[in-house]
């Protein structure tokens, strides 16, 4: 019982009770950390009402190459599923915000760490399709250990694909808004995560491609502290802002409508 009642901030360490941090929007109430949030969670806080519809939810992965290393591929998506209740790392959802139709896609960490693959590059390049058919915005939460190596090749093609798509997107003069959360890295970073029209964070989220480790063998320097963190980019150009979870919504809704030019 005291385990479901009580939990530890992974930052400050203080004991909370965790109520108090599912109240706040799992955000730490003492030092402002921003746990981890699921993919369906997200798409709660951001369409009206918590009300959306889910598309493309009948795209699997398939285990082509048959792959194997502690345990076979398949049997990790097997269990992916299991634990999630969803087909992919990705959620596709339509609705709206203030009003405003948007198409929202949110990926879910808990799935082999939200790695992209090619159901999700698919998922990516049918919601901008969708987008301009439609005419409206699309937004992107990631949160990504990067491209998924069970798939080899196929994984890597994603990125070129979902570029391809957003290109098309900007095209059709249609916004996209990229929201980077905790981490965001590796394939999906070089990707459609650092392509929207703006790219915005959540404090202190983990965004980059080789890990730090990786960076200074290869450089052969020490990297300065905070490197890689979101007010880090957000310093040196490479974020357009870094929105606190209480705020994201309000900050989307009113970048949608200088895009759309719709004032309230």
């Amino acid at each position: 019982m005291t385990e479901v009642l009580w939990t530890r901030c992974n930052n400050c360490q203080k004991i909370l009770y965790k109520q108090d941090i599912i109240d706040n929007l799992l955000v730490c109430p003492l030092c402002n950390y921003h746990f981890r949030l699921g993919s369906l969670d997200r798409l709660r806080q951001l369409f009206d009402d918590g009300k959306y519809e889910l598309l493309d939810q009948n795209i699997y992965p398939v285990d082509f190459l048959g792959f194997e290393d502690q345990q076979k591929y398949s049997r990790r998506l097997e269990e992916s599923q299991k634990k999630t209740g969803l087909p992919e790392a990705i959620v596709t959802a339509k609705g709206t915000m203030d009003g405003i139709p948007v198409i929202i896609m949110a990926m879910e960490f808990g799935f082999m760490g939200g790695s992209m693959a090619s159901v999700v590059g698919e998922k990516v390049a049918r919601a901008c399709e969708r987008a301009i058919k439609e005419k409206v915005p699309l937004i992107i939460v990631s949160c990504s250990g990067g491209a998924r190596m069970q798939e080899g090749m196929m994984s890597l093609m994603q990125m070129i694909k979902s570029a391809a798509a957003l290109a098309r997107l900007g095209e059709a003069k249609l916004p996209y808004i990229s929201v980077l959360a905790d981490p965001t890295t590796g394939g999906t970073t070089a990707s459609f995560a650092m392509l929207g029209d703006i790219n915005i964070a959540e404090p202190n989220a983990l965004i980059g491609f080789a890990g730090p480790r990786v960076i200074e063998q290869t450089i052969k320097e020490k990297l300065p502290k905070g490197f890689q963190r979101a007010e880090f980019l957000l310093a040196h150009g490479m974020l357009d802002d870094v929105v606190e979870r209480k705020n994201l919504r309000n900050y989307l809704i009113r970048a949608l409508r200088l895009f759309l030019n719709k004032p309230r």
